[in-house]
């Protein structure tokens, strides 16, 4: 079956689907050593931290994140009926470079307020990164007005900044995505949002800890937002290539 679909693709697409299988591979990985201890690291620490404070920790990235991902302000991209994976791609690349320009600026910003600046940077970026989200799946031609299509989104950001011990699962979940939606909760209230929060929490505090610290933090703030941007980008057309080849293979059968 995909032996015929390759013989359907055209130059760019081969290109593409290539990019993809390297991508699937790298998420299919095993932990490094390194990546390993720091996960336990992050682990022990957060066994330290109050029940109470989890509680409340859990709550605010929940809140947030619905607000920003949920919320009727934010649905302003058109959804692309038509154009060639390529075209979408050179879009996306574009959007992508408009919100890695914010982003950076917006870590330079906070990062040179020291503390209390940098704990705003949080709500800030996280409203960059999935409004980057939203244009991209437009871009890709889904409609995000669609509940489902949001689902979609959150995992998308959840790949990308998960650890790769869970990496495996959520690649998994994609990979079979309207099948697996069919078992997701219609209320995003009975979402794991405790799993969520931990796994963006841990990974990012590792990328942005030092945009805390005086003097160096404008210059951490801007370097980790640039990378951690153009890494949601990466993730989230890989992402939505598996869709589209997925989409490919459903209509040849």
């Amino acid at each position: 079956m995909f032996g015929s679909i390759r013989e359907e693709m055209n130059a760019y697409e081969e290109k593409a689907h290539g990019e993809m299988d390297a991508w699937k591979r790298s998420m299919m990985k095993n932990p490094s050593i390194g990546g390993s201890l720091a996960k336990g690291v992050q682990t022990k620490l957060n066994g330290f931290i109050p029940e109470k404070v989890h509680r409340v920790i859990t709550l605010t990235i929940e809140k947030m994140v619905k607000a920003v991902l949920f919320g009727s302000t934010y649905v302003s991209s058109a959804q692309k009926r038509e154009g060639s994976l390529q075209l979408r791609e050179a879009y996306v690349k574009r959007v992508s470079r408009h919100y890695q320009q914010v982003a950076t600026l917006e870590g330079a910003v906070t990062g040179a307020g020291g503390i209390l600046m940098g704990f705003a940077d949080f709500p800030a970026f996280l409203a960059i990164k999935i409004k980057l989200l939203f244009e991209i799946a437009a871009i890709y031609g889904y409609d995000v007005r669609d509940y489902k299509e949001r689902l979609f989104i959150l995992y998308v950001f959840k790949i990308a900044f998960c650890s790769q011990q869970k990496r495996k699962d959520v690649l998994a979940h994609m990979e079979n995505w309207s099948q697996f939606i069919q078992t997701l909760p219609e209320d995003v209230d009975h979402f794991d949002w405790r799993d969520f929060q931990q796994e963006y929490r841990d990974y990012i505090d590792l990328a942005k800890m030092a945009q805390l610290l005086p003097v160096i933090g404008a210059v951490v703030g801007a370097v980790a937002n640039h990378k951690l941007t153009a890494q949601l980008r990466l993730m989230a057309m890989n992402s939505y290539r598996l869709r589209y080849f997925n989409h490919k293979m459903d209509a040849k059968r």
